[in-house]
């Protein structure tokens, strides 16, 4: 009986340990395996493989029973996530729904979550865009935060070494607010939003309208090819999940280039409900695992750790894995676990209409989405009433003008006959938020889910800051619009809830001093050495870009410093 207790125990022991499945967990395992380790990755959903997996990818519009919209039922059980963008019929299945995974709202918040293998890699919206120092010295240059422990020039090969790994379309523009990459080709912008470059660039100092950097494999290079991916075949269907493996996702690319290795080994189905500190060793020794098909309580065991179960979920797992040595939560020395939680804001538009370019109209999809504004406020001064800045994204497009009237014949006639109208302009505003102490998630005291982990509570809101942001946004486009010579200019703010941005970062945060900080610069813990988080978690202060590509950059960061002092034996 004890050798059998011996074996189990073998067997359930791995090198390292990576919790979750998604863009930053699929490059963790990517990385330790790739560097020998005996890899365990835990992912709570169902396993989802490349191409097998992605059921509707190659449905035309007329497959779907309701053509692509969700029954009302449907809708009305899931206000929440029916609220997403991408939550349609063609990509349904790889949403949380409302009711199947609760939480707890102190304050409106729309949390949207895929927990499958591949996790919100399969969905999301592919804008990458590096940070540069004026947003790592932003905590420090404008007294919010605590200071970021690491520079530009800290995460600058890094974001090259993922970059060519995953396959980044985009121009080396030159401007020092957002860094140039390792790019494939960029997708170029269609003649008005050319326009519109062009006019920016000659009547306004210092700002920018670019073709959009996105994951995508405009020409593949070998790397890619050898990953078992091809170009992108402009289909804009990604949500779906893509067999080209066309843009990057943890499941055309580093999951399935882990599992090559033969040095990972994958558990679907498995929550987290802790990770377990050994007292006498005064590190993690390990996971608590809940299988969701068995309900088994299941330990495993590793040298190492890396949580990358997503923002929100790393501070659930890390504030439930309590101890004698840490009450409160793992390496919650500072008392900020939890805290200082941010996101992006999301909620102004703005659209117009341009009478010009009419001998033109667009052909084909562009997967960038068309064009991106760089940050242009406080960049090299404070000139606002208000901290930090926003970038915001723009594109034009032009449709016919379809005439619905008549039956049979008559209709069909009138239906193709349609004019093409005017060009139409929009932007959306991707606003940096500031971490606050008030902005928060904790474990509910009361309310646990099936498998008796407690439900995160959410307590995240905007302030006055947003507000000034937003009203500036507004303010900024609509003069520039109108200096373009666009008409029927209309503004549009709305009060949608935080979340719908799905970039919420921080609560488990990187800085200097461990009294103010949970990781230190390279996203290990102050006060437990082995266990690393490189998800969204660790985030100091949100910028404006989109973050994806940061994370990925910080984890295989990270994975190359705890693989090297592990094999010094300093963790």
């Amino acid at each position: 009986m004890a050798n059998l207790n011996i074996d189990s125990v073998k067997e359930r022991t791995f090198d390292a340990i990576v919790i979750g499945s998604g863009m930053s967990g699929g490059w963790a395992a990517k990385e330790l395996t790739g560097k020998g380790l005996k890899t365990l990755m835990l992912e709570r959903g169902r396993d989802v493989k490349h191409v097998k997996d992605y059921p509707t990818t190659n449905l035309y519009p007329w497959e779907f029973p309701h053509h692509g919209v969700l029954p009302m039922d449907v809708q009305e059980a899931n206000p929440i996530v029916n609220r997403c963008y991408a939550f349609g019929e063609d990509a349904a299945h790889f949403f949380v729904k409302d009711k199947e995974h609760p939480y707890v709202q102190e304050k409106p918040f729309d949390w949207i979550r895929g927990y499958q293998v591949g996790g919100k890699s399969l969905m999301w919206a592919r804008q990458t865009q590096r940070w540069s120092d004026f947003d790592f010295e932003g905590p420090e240059r404008d007294g919010f935060a605590v200071d970021w422990p690491i520079r530009y020039k800290d995460i600058d090969p890094w974001y090259s070494y993922v970059e060519k790994f995953a396959g980044i379309s985009g121009n080396r523009d030159g401007i020092a607010e957002l860094p140039d990459g390792e790019f494939l080709p960029a997708y170029p912008l269609n003649d008005v939003e050319s326009y519109f470059s062009n006019h920016v660039k000659a009547n306004y100092k210092n700002r920018h309208v670019i073709s959009a950097r996105c994951a995508h494999l405009s020409k593949p290079n070998q790397i890619h090819i050898d990953q078992g991916r091809t170009q992108c075949q402009s289909r804009t269907l990604c949500q779906r999940g893509c067999p080209f493996g066309g843009y990057f996702s943890a499941n055309s690319s580093t999951v399935p280039w882990a599992l090559r290795s033969g040095k990972l080994t994958l558990r679907p189905h498995s929550v987290v409900e802790s990770i377990i500190y050994d007292e006498k060793l005064g590190k993690a020794s390990g996971v608590r695992v809940v299988d969701t098909q068995t309900k088994e309580t299941i330990e495993y065991y590793a040298k190492i750790i890396f949580v990358n179960a997503a923002a929100l979920n790393t501070n659930l797992v890390l504030l439930n894995s309590t101890s004698n040595r840490f009450p409160n939560g793992l390496g919650n020395d500072s008392g900020v676990l939890g805290k200082y939680v941010a996101f992006h804001n999301y909620s102004a538009h703005i659209g117009a209409e341009y009478d010009g370019f009419k001998e033109w109209t667009t052909d084909g999809r562009n997967p960038a989405g068309g064009g991106y504004i760089p940050r242009f406020r406080n960049v090299y001064k404070q000139e606002t009433d208000f901290l930090r800045g926003y970038a915001s994204g723009f594109s034009a497009y032009r449709f016919k003008q379809h005439n619905y009237d008549g039956v049979g014949a008559s209709l069909k006639e009138n239906t193709v006959k349609g004019d093409l109208g005017p060009w139409y302009v929009g932007s959306h505003l991707m606003g940096e938020t500031i971490p606050k102490e008030s902005n928060f998630v904790k474990l509910d005291p009361k309310l646990k889910d099936d498998w008796g982990v407690p439900l995160l509570s959410i307590s995240v809101d905007y302030d006055d800051n947003d507000e000034k942001m937003k009203k500036d946004y507004i303010e900024q486009l609509t003069e520039m619009f109108t200096s373009a010579g666009f008409t029927n200019i209309k503004p549009s703010t709305n009060h949608q809830s935080p979340g719908l941005d799905i970039h919420e970062m921080g609560g488990a945060r990187m800085g200097n001093d461990p009294k103010t900080s949970v990781l230190n610069k390279w996203n290990q813990m102050h006060a437990c050495k082995n266990v690393f988080v490189t998800d969204g978690a660790c985030m100091t202060s949100t910028s404006c870009q989109n973050p994806s590509l940061t994370y990925m950059a910080l984890t295989a960061r990270a994975a190359d410093y705890a693989v090297s002092e592990m094999q010094k034996g300093n963790v």
